[in-house]
């Protein structure tokens, strides 16, 4: 499949959390989600939000000490593509019914 922005695995991260339906959610808590610095998630947000794949409010309220924070959630028309390439790039792993825990060790004995 093709996307209007580069696929890096911080993409795929970035879009992890945004899938994540937490509403609240803002540059620094997503950067710590993924243990990323803000300097590199912060513009990989701006791309997705150019492309329209994410929309942005700033925060309203005057409650909290410290600079605003922009609120960040994946647009609903892409959410799918979204799923698509979490996929695509970061595949459930395989379950299996017999877990060796040491070597000739077998589960159930």
């Amino acid at each position: 499949m093709s996307y209007p922005f580069r696929v890096t695995d911080a993409t795929v991260d970035v879009l992890g959390v945004l899938l994540s339906g937490d509403d609240d959610l803002y540059g620094l808590k997503i950067a710590q989600a993924i243990g990323r610095p803000t300097g590199s998630v912060v513009p990989i947000l701006r791309r997705l939000e150019g492309c329209g794949w994410v929309t942005s409010i700033w925060e309203q309220s005057n409650e909290r000490t410290g600079p605003r924070r922009r609120f960040y959630q994946l647009s609903a028309e892409h959410a799918a593509g979204a799923r698509a390439l979490m996929a695509e790039r970061r595949p459930a792993p395989a379950t299996s019914k017999h877990v060796s825990l040491r070597p000739g060790w077998v589960s159930g004995r």
